[in-house]
């Protein structure tokens, strides 16, 4: 909120409306919510394409996928930021979609099962089942909030951040044709970070706030001489075109397949966990054991509901986090318009063909931003924490260790079993764990006084 705004209210004797409850101008609110769009649709579509490519899916299946995933990345959004009653929703500036957790289980489903016809029915069943599990539970699991002080918030949230930065890089790899990253590609980033940087040097206000979207557009166009922006793949796409339910065949229930999924789902817990208690941090809200659940039920309701209309678990996305910190738009209502925008893209194919036209180095180039605001707000919660005592060093040293492992090497987990491998494969959920795990180790197990002064006054996130 505004000071002129909160001087307004203060004059009216009206109450202050806090920034995630705040309903901005239809302008701003508009063109921030396209922002949100904009920063996680590479994200919501890669679990898919990932999925289809692996399993050999044809074009039409793949597309049906797509648009399945936005479709429900709007709805679960929708949930999260407006939520139903008092029950479900975190009511904060959250953007969902597919989680990358369960993909190693879905590929190995779909190959047991001897390809898509019999293996996505089962997919989709276990995905049902696991989610209503994680309904279930969310209640008991957001209890664990007290086992999360500045030390375990700051670690994840710091690995977080840098974990998916090494992600923008292969997105330019992915550009090029050679498997190599290509001397236009990199310029092209290169190009959309300066116009980044200059816009946040030198302007103001709303110019500043949307300066992301103003350096996609500008990479995009840029693309175009260079030879990197490809616009057939807005050819022949319809305006119009609804996601048929069931596509893949009705749900069926295979034990082996619920039990794998229901670790998996336990894995999007935790890490939905972590984001909101970032969040929570970056936008100076409360996030208590009941914003927690609330949060958790948003997810596992709309991970139960994506099946029918072709998609996969959902949960909060990182890198909209870190837009949050760098716009500074922390209003839930410009997020529940991205959830709208995202349901009618899900329902227009050549909605979803235009935003896919900017390019992958543009794309890598505003992620960098985005994931490495995260790992920055990481960090200043870190200053939080009592880091002159060697245990919590020691806590945060072992949970970026540990964490950064799947991501600074390709296949670490490879020869471990699949069931092993949905946990350490994720490296956020492994730190985790891991920092939880230290934490009650050395910080809660016995009694131990700490050798120095108090903490300062916490550090602020803005």
């Amino acid at each position: 909120m505004s000071s002129a705004a909160k001087s307004a209210a203060a004059r009216a004797g009206t109450p202050e409306v806090h920034p995630v409850d705040e309903v901005l101008p239809p302008g701003r609110m508009l063109v921030a919510s396209l922002q949100h769009v904009a920063s996680m649709y590479a994200g919501a579509v890669s679990v898919p394409l990932v999925v289809a490519v692996a399993a050999k899916m044809s074009p039409g299946d793949t597309a049906v996928l797509m648009g399945g995933s936005l479709l429900m990345a709007g709805i679960a959004t929708l949930l999260q930021t407006l939520g139903i009653g008092t029950f479900i929703g975190s009511r904060l500036p959250f953007v969902n979609g597919v989680s990358f957790a369960g993909v190693g289980v879905m590929l190995t489903i779909i190959s047991t099962q001897g390809g898509v016809e019999a293996g996505m029915p089962i997919v989709f069943g276990a995905i049902i089942v696991s989610s209503l599990f994680g309904f279930l539970v969310s209640s008991y699991f957001s209890r664990l909030v007290r086992f999360f002080p500045p030390v375990v918030t700051g670690s994840v949230i710091t690995l977080i951040g840098v974990s998916l930065i090494p992600v923008a890089y292969d997105w330019i790899v992915d550009d090029s044709t050679t498997g190599t990253p290509e001397p236009k590609s990199i310029g092209l980033a290169g190009a959309t970070v300066l116009v980044m940087l200059l816009l946040q040097r030198f302007t103001r206000g709303f110019l500043k706030q949307i300066s992301m979207l103003f350096a996609m557009v500008f990479g995009t166009l840029l693309a175009i001489p260079m030879g990197l922006a490809d616009f057939s793949k807005l050819d022949g796409a319809d305006p119009v075109g609804i996601p048929s339910p069931l596509h893949f065949g009705a749900p069926e229930f295979n034990i082996p397949a619920i039990i794998s999924m229901c670790v998996v789902m336990l894995v999007i817990l935790t890490e939905s966990t972590a984001d909101m208690i970032a969040l929570g941090k970056i936008v100076e809200k409360d996030v208590d054991e009941k914003t927690i659940a609330r949060g958790l039920r948003a997810d596992a309701l709309g991970s139960a509901l994506s099946p029918l209309f072709n998609a996969f678990h959902a949960s909060a996305f990182a890198q909209n986090i870190g837009l949050v910190v760098i716009s500074k738009v922390r209003s839930r209502f410009v997020v529940a318009l991205s959830g709208a925008i995202l349901v009618l893209i899900g329902l227009s194919p050549a909605a979803a063909a235009l935003i896919s036209v900017v390019p992958m180095p543009v794309l890598a180039a505003v992620s960098l931003f985005l994931f490495g605001s995260i790992a920055v707000s990481g960090i200043q919660t870190l200053f939080q924490a009592d880091l002159h005592r060697g245990d919590n060093a020691l806590i945060v040293v072992v949970t970026l260790g540990a964490g950064l492992a799947p991501a600074l090497s390709d296949g670490f987990y490879e020869a471990f079993p699949d069931w092993a491998q949905i946990v350490l494969g994720s490296g956020i959920s492994t730190g985790c764990i891991l920092a939880v795990t230290l934490n009650l180790i050395f910080n809660h197990l016995g009694t131990k006084e700490s050798s120095v002064p108090p903490d300062p006054e916490p550090a602020t996130t803005h």
